[in-house]
Parts: structure tokens; C-alpha cells; sequence
């Protein structure tokens, strides 16, 4: 039995608590998150979105727990690959293959997927070889997905500047830049290997702060807002998601 590393677990408790609120938002608006499209005439919708609300939140919080770790990362592993990335966002894909912001949404749900497959990886009982490509595959995945948010923040700088503080010295459109720059340079370190522990460390607390000077704010200006909800609660998922992949980055 693997002995739990205590220095090394509290980047998958925030990945896991980020995913549960992530279905809380469903359970309590009734509707699937809004990053997960399903048809609003899908028969019956409510329902399936209640269910699938409470199965995020029972699998996300079987990654709190050592003895159910395991299970719980191949739930979301699995759901998130074959039912959001496979069936919901390959609809998507299909419709808006030449909108930018199609990627964007997508990112965001592989990144989701990749960090579940890494807690699998790090918490299964399996050929170590094995666990070693695993881990890898979801690495690159999230790297991938840190290049696509960077080329977002260029090609939406109109709705990406807003998001930023007005009392932030120098301005609005240049941390929007700097933050497009920082999230491509962070993808192209862990695709290359070079300096990636770093980058992504760095990239977890610049996640971190967008949840304190943009999600946060929003939230507290509308707290009844699903979007608003779910986006904080995305934003919280995303930072436990690039802390698993800094500390997937820790020589044993």
C-alpha cells in the first residue's frame, strides 16, 4: 500500500473541493455547468443535470479521502473524457470548430480531465512504467491547455481587460497581456521540460489571484448568478489542477 505523502497532497484536496463546488452549482441551480453544453431540449434535462451534480460531487470527494482516492480520479477521468470532452464538446467542436473561444471552453474541461488522470496515476496500484505515461499524458495535455488560454487573452482582449481591477497600475489591457504571456510561456515550459516545476508553481498563483481580483468580486456582485457561481467554482478547480501538475513535477 502507498504511504501518503502529506507534502504533496494538498494541491489534489483543492482540485477535489474545486470539482465537488463545481457540482454543488448544478445541484443547487438545477442546470448542468455551463462549460458542460447539453441541448436545452435534451429529454430529461433537470433531471440528468441533478445527477450529474451529485455523481461530481461524491467523486470529487472520494479524492479527499487516501482509501477512496482511486476510484474517484477514475470516475472524473472518465467522465470527463468520454461524456464533456467526447460527447458534449465534441458537439461543440463540431458547430464552432472555427471560433477560437470553442477551444478556450474546451481547455478548461481537458485541463479538468488531465489533472484527474495524474491524481489516478500517482494514487493507483500499477506498473510504475505505466503510471509514468499516464502522469506524462496529462502533463502535456495541461500544457496544451495553459498555451490555449494564453492565445485567449489575446484574441479577447476586450472581454479579458474588463476582468481586471481598474486600480491596478499600469492598466487593465496591459495585465492582460502579461497574463496571456505568462499562461504561453507556462504551457511551453511543461511541454518542454524546461524549468515546468517552477512555471507551473508560478501559474497556480496567478490562477490563485484571479479568483481574488475577478471570479471573487463578480460573485459577491451578483451571488445569485449561476455563471458566477460556477465560475469561481471553476477558477478554484483550475488552481487545485495546476497545483496537482506542479506537484506531479516533484522528483521522487
Amino acid at each position: 500500500m502507498k504511504t501518503e505523502n502529506t507534502a504533496r497532497v494538498f494541491g489534489l484536496r483543492v482540485y477535489g473541493v474545486g470539482v465537488a463546488a463545481l457540482g454543488l452549482a448544478c445541484l443547487v441551480f438545477g442546470d448542468f455547468d455551463p462549460g458542460q453544453p447539453v441541448p436545452k431540449n435534451f429529454p430529461v434535462r433537470i433531471p440528468l443535470a441533478y445527477c450529474v451534480g451529485a455523481f461530481m460531487v461524491v467523486a470529487a470527494l472520494a479524492i479527499e479521502w487516501r482509501r477512496t482516492r482511486v476510484w474517484g480520479a477514475a470516475a472524473l477521468t472518465v467522465y470527463y473524457a468520454v461524456f464533456v470532452l467526447l460527447l458534449m464538446d465534441g458537439r461543440l467542436l463540431l458547430s464552432g470548430y472555427g471560433v477560437y473561444g470553442t477551444y478556450e471552453d474546451i481547455a478548461m474541461q481537458l485541463a479538468i480531465a488531465a489533472s484527474a488522470l495524474i491524481v489516478y496515476a500517482g494514487s493507483a496500484q500499477i506498473d510504475r512504467a505505466l503510471a509514468v505515461r499516464l502522469t506524462r499524458i496529462g502533463r502535456m495535455a495541461f500544457g496544451v491547455c495553459s498555451v490555449i488560454w494564453g492565445g485567449a487573452h489575446f484574441m479577447y482582449m476586450n472581454m479579458t481587460a474588463p476582468l481586471v481591477p481598474k486600480w491596478l497600475p499600469p492598466g487593465q489591457v496591459f495585465w492582460g497581456y502579461v497574463t496571456g504571456v505568462c499562461f504561453i510561456a507556462a504551457g511551453l515550459a511543461i511541454l518542454t521540460g524546461i524549468k515546468a516545476r517552477l512555471a507551473t508553481v508560478l501559474l497556480t498563483v496567478m490562477i490563485a489571484s484571479f479568483g481574488l481580483l475577478a471570479n471573487g468580486p463578480m460573485l459577491v456582485a451578483n451571488p445569485s448568478s449561476h455563471f458566477n457561481w460556477t465560475e469561481s467554482a471553476l477558477n478554484l478547480a483550475l488552481i487545485g489542477t495546476a497545483w496537482v501538475v506542479a506537484d506531479s513535477l516533484v522528483q521522487s
